[in-house]
């Protein structure tokens, strides 16, 4: 009997080493299967995205393209900026720039969300209300806000948005990485306006500004980073009758510059030296971007709708109002006051309008100091 024991108890154990030896392979390959990507960085901490939001919020940075109004915004994934730019003069167009190119701007707001982060310069496309601009009293006459509440009109904001994408998750990033990102549409290390404005020009532009010179085709914005502000400006006709604005710079016997705008580009610049020479130049010297023509075609501003008329239309007025070329047809009405003009020119003794023959105290009077429907009849 004990011969057969003795190898039961071996079966046992041989059975006993296996199960552990299979559970060892096991761990260790659910441990190798859970093991980090080395390639693949990590989720951000909870830690680390307070951090990012204390190192972006409130900072002052410069514009480095064009943001129009409103929560479209601007949105950036994998370095590439959206929308297009001529998406974004249409924008502007309808809804009015946030900033330009060059504009100081404030980030007013970070949130750090899943998959991506959201920053509002200048306040965010909406505007956001007080905790006690939310409080109202309920009284007799119904619910009724605090004073000093704000207006419907304060409500609009007049700020953009930028969106930074990412596939996945936001990865373990610092704030200096997230300006990294961010350089696309942000300049952080600007010290100025005029040189973040710089930064986005083409070389030759940039040496024209920083040289102080104006080029044919440069824009109003331009020439103020050129030259300043203008001391002088013009505004009149060409010979062809079309519309023009001159700006002047300098005074004699110092040089003098006539910078002539149709628009908002340079047209033509007249450079009168100080040994009296005259240099005009007319030929475009530089080609501003699409979305910069774009921007000065406006939308035209609505007519105004024409007056409530139970008339129906083509229906003639049957007592029309007397214009000033029937007055002149007609002698004795050349005197009467035009419509809208309630002080005509006269030649009187009386005050404006009044014929000389009738007295200023008021209508006609009888010799007994009575009006004459006021007499009674004998």
């Amino acid at each position: 009997m004990s011969r057969h024991r003795h190898p039961l108890s071996h079966l046992a154990a041989w059975l006993l080493a296996s199960l552990c030896v299979c559970g060892g392979t096991l761990s260790l390959s659910a441990q190798s299967s859970k093991a980090p990507n080395p390639a693949q960085p990590d989720k951000m901490t909870p830690q680390t995205r307070i951090l990012v939001i204390r190192s972006l919020q409130s900072e002052r940075v410069f514009a480095r393209i064009l943001f129009p109004q409103g929560d479209k915004g601007i949105k950036i994934k994998n370095g590439v900026v959206s929308p297009s730019d001529m998406v974004i003069a249409q924008q502007v167009a309808e809804h009015g720039a946030a900033a330009r190119a060059g504009d100081r701007c404030v980030i007013t707001d970070v949130k750090v969300n899943d998959k991506d982060i959201v920053l509002e310069i200048n306040g965010g496309p909406k505007k956001h209300q007080k905790w006690y601009q939310h409080i109202q009293v309920v009284g007799m006459g119904g619910a009724t806000s605090v004073p000093g509440g704000p207006s419907p009109q304060s409500l609009d904001a007049h700020g953009s948005v930028v969106t930074l994408e990412f596939d996945k998750y936001v990865p373990e990033l610092n704030g200096d990485q997230v300006r990294a990102l961010l350089a696309p549409v942000f300049d952080f290390k600007a010290l100025n306006a005029a040189e973040a404005y710089e930064k986005t020009l083409s070389p030759k532009l940039q040496e024209a500004i920083k040289n102080h010179q104006v080029l044919v085709g440069m824009d109003r914005e331009m020439v103020m980073y050129s030259k300043g502000r203008p001391p002088r400006k013009i505004r009149d006709k060409d010979e062809q009758g079309q519309d023009y604005e001159e700006w002047i710079y300098g005074t004699p016997p110092e040089e003098v510059d006539f910078v002539r705008f149709k628009g908002n580009e340079v047209a033509r610049l007249e450079i009168m030296t100080v040994d009296g020479q005259k240099i005009v130049r007319t030929e475009r010297e530089v080609d501003l971007p699409a979305k910069d023509t774009e921007l000065a075609q406006q939308k035209p501003a609505p007519k105004p709708q024409n007056a409530p008329t139970l008339r129906r239309p083509g229906e003639e007025p049957e007592f029309p109002t007397a214009t000033a070329d029937h007055r002149a047809a007609r002698p004795q009405d050349r005197n009467a006051p035009a419509d809208g003009d309630p002080y005509p020119d006269s030649t009187g003794s009386g005050p404006p309008g009044i014929p000389p023959s009738m007295p200023t105290g008021g209508p006609p009077t009888s010799p007994t100091g009575m009006p004459p429907h006021a007499i009674p009849s004998s």
